[in-house]
């Protein structure tokens, strides 16, 4: 359907896309003709919208993945999982078979989950505290790196003659006791194809930055300015320094919702098809939710109140209330201006222009060290994907800022990063 909240009501669109295989398939497809690095599937542990207002079926992500491998052959494939909700062993057995039925394309984008309502479908009455979340999330990723390394690259022998099938003296259990975790065994599938997933970050909160320096290799970030995205570009090279890792090696990647046009006029009428289309009473609803505030502190045609909780007070995606109050401080925008800015974006930058203009604009970020790529967001799904494939990628190419065709066949290659090498790998005796 697309990214843009009211996309689902467009005649063009299928309503029940989320749900519908094909539509994944579709996209997966027009992506990789697109010669784009990966497709990216975000993904929550509840029931996040009220299904009157909005779609709200949602597909696990990393099951969607496999299907996605079978028609594809050398895009990324990127699901999203949370370390509040899952444990280390199952989830780095999931993402490893997904990594060798992909042969070597499969990410994963690690979020802590926060909020009640998740909290409550886990057998908790809240989610555990920020700052709880992200330590329970760093042991939970060095669990999981060191189960993806818990079987060498070699292990296997496949000898038939001798009758020896792997080298037991290459297997290393994880053994592994902390505070959130205790996992005992080797994992149970052999090492990913690419040593390990693609490790995804997205929160940009202090912690969220902390750590995506110790362990991302790729950051989805949102920022709606250049001088916003260039500091945060900035900020986290220095982490990533500071962390002993080579910044060059973690790509920034803030996202993008484009609405094309062949003109800037029908660029706009379409992005204002969909802003008419939004329900304002229902985005105010979900505007006071984000917010922390009773809905009826908030007035459509006025700004947002003077008093606000502050960053410090929010346990649940911090950054984007951040963004979202600076937003609107910023440009004086009322509520209703504020809901038709987030439609589109939920705080992601919003791109209304030519296929030209738009090529323009993701070159000056790219040039002036605000982004290493983007997440791309089309604002309806498939047609606005298909035509910035069709019309925006063959700028991006002739300038030389986009590649014309896929030089390697992993996600890691996609992404210029080598393959990590196995941390018990020194010579040994083989059977």
């Amino acid at each position: 359907m697309g990214h843009h909240e009211s996309a689902w009501r467009l005649p063009e669109s299928n309503p029940v896309a989320d749900t519908d295989i094909d539509h994944y398939r579709d996209l997966a497809v027009i992506a990789e003709r697109g010669k784009f690095d990966s497709v990216f599937l975000a993904d929550n542990p509840k029931l996040t919208t009220d299904i009157r207002r909005r779609p709200s079926g949602t597909l696990e992500p990393t099951v969607v993945l496999t299907a996605l491998a079978g028609v594809t052959r050398r895009i990324g494939l990127i699901a999203t999982a949370s370390t509040t909700y899952n444990d280390p062993y199952n989830l780095a057995r999931r993402f490893a078979s997904v990594d060798h039925i992909s042969s070597g394309r499969a990410g994963w984008n690690i979020v802590t989950s926060s909020g009640a309502a998740a909290a409550r479908n886990f057998g908790l009455d809240d989610s555990p505290p920020h700052h709880e979340r992200y330590a329970r999330a760093a042991e939970f990723v060095e669990v999981a790196l060191r189960l993806w390394d818990s079987w060498e690259d070699d292990t296997v022998v496949a000898d038939k003659v001798r009758g020896v099938w792997g080298d037991g003296a290459k297997i290393h259990p994880a053994a592994h006791a902390g505070k959130f975790f205790r996992v005992e065994g080797a994992l149970n599938v052999p090492r990913c194809p690419q040593g390990s997933p693609l490790l995804v970050q997205a929160g940009s909160s202090e912690d969220g930055r902390a750590f995506a320096a110790r362990y991302a290799e790729a950051v989805f970030t949102a920022q709606q300015t250049l001088e916003e995205a260039q500091r945060f570009y900035a900020d986290m090279t220095k982490r990533v320094a500071r962390a002993g890792r080579d910044p060059g090696m973690v790509k920034i990647l803030p996202g993008l919702v484009p609405v094309v046009g062949s003109t800037e006029s029908e660029a706009q009428e379409r992005a204002d098809e969909l802003d008419r289309l939004i329900l304002p009473e229902y985005a105010k609803l979900q505007l006071a939710s984000r917010l922390r505030l009773s809905p009826d502190e908030l007035h459509l045609d006025r700004e947002l109140p003077a008093n606000l909780p502050q960053e410090s007070e929010i346990e649940d995606v911090k950054s984007r209330f951040t963004l979202i109050v600076d937003l609107a401080r910023r440009e004086r925008l009322t509520v209703r201006q504020l809901i038709e800015r987030l439609g589109p974006g939920r705080g992601h930058r919003t791109l209304v222009g030519t296929a030209e203009s738009i090529a323009d604009s993701m070159q000056h970020w790219f040039d002036n060290r605000a982004a290493d790529g983007f997440n791309l967001m089309p604002a309806v799904m498939p047609s606005g994907l298909e035509v910035f494939v069709d019309q925006v990628v063959p700028i991006l190419q002739d300038r030389g800022i986009f590649r014309r065709d896929y030089e390697g066949s992993t996600l890691r290659e996609h992404y210029g990063l080598s393959r990590p090498a196995n941390r018990f790998a020194p010579d040994r005796a083989h059977l």
